[in-house]
């Protein structure tokens, strides 16, 4: 199969390369956007389904130093090894104790705070290249009817598997982020295009073309398709206007 461009930069690379290099190429703005995310829904979800016994108290208790390290992470875009460590694995930092959330997923997997651990452990490991692992976390998280949480996840998932190469389930999650997302136009946008991508990179082009035509058919106002980059993309893969 002939190398064919990706990115808005002249890089050529083979269809297995093209695999292991999209999430790098896609990771940032979903890491933050995800991130911050989870964070802020976090509280709606407490709300709702927040169960009042010592369990959940101590849970929640326990994972704040850790959840506000990884919320400074995520907004500064800053993802250095040893803070990782400190996140997954708990240590000091700047006097402050933080319990790692591999521990409150050990010890209270089953609260509220050991799912939003889940998550966060899971983004940890993408960054650590650890994809095998931030394929389990992620799989057990639960956005709990959070639309735009759960969809974030699913894109985490994608990029983790197109990662190891496994390009029909990265393409497949990726499409799960797009339904998760429905509720939310940007969400849901956003998933159609990298889904989008993800298929003409791979070479799958009727998937590819199926799904620029759906996020131009159904989300004509969005971003991606003011822009001109869905007809571009579709240009490239033989659909005029």
């Amino acid at each position: 199969m002939a190398d064919k461009q990706i990115t808005a930069e002249t890089v050529e690379v083979n269809v297995i390369d093209k695999a292991r290099g999209f999430w790098a190429k896609n990771s940032k703005s979903i890491i933050i956007a995800g991130s911050v995310l989870i964070l802020l829904t976090g509280g709606y979800l407490g709300y709702k389904y927040f169960y009042k016994i010592p369990r959940e108290n101590k849970a929640s208790e326990m994972i704040f130093p850790a959840e506000k390290l990884f919320g400074k992470m995520a907004t500064t875009s800053s993802y250095g090894k040893d803070t990782l460590n400190i996140v997954l694995n708990g240590g000091n930092l700047e006097g402050n104790n933080v319990t790692g959330l591999l521990k409150i997923i050990s010890q209270y997997g089953n609260t509220l705070a050991g799912n939003r651990a889940r998550y966060m452990v899971g983004a940890c490991y993408l960054q650590l290249k650890e994809y095998d692992k931030a394929i389990k976390q992620l799989k057990e998280f639960d956005g709990h009817g959070a639309s735009q949480v759960q969809s974030k996840a699913y894109i985490l998932l994608g990029h983790a598997y197109s990662e190891l190469k496994k390009t029909d389930d990265a393409l497949s999650y990726y499409k799960k982020a797009a339904d998760a997302g429905d509720e939310d136009q940007g969400m849901a946008t956003e998933a159609l295009y990298i889904a989008g991508r993800y298929a003409e990179a791979m070479g799958k082009n009727k998937e590819a073309i199926e799904l620029f035509q759906k996020l131009k058919d159904e989300y004509p106002a969005s971003q991606h398709v003011a822009s001109g980059d869905v007809d571009r993309y579709l240009g490239k893969l033989g659909i005029n206007k």
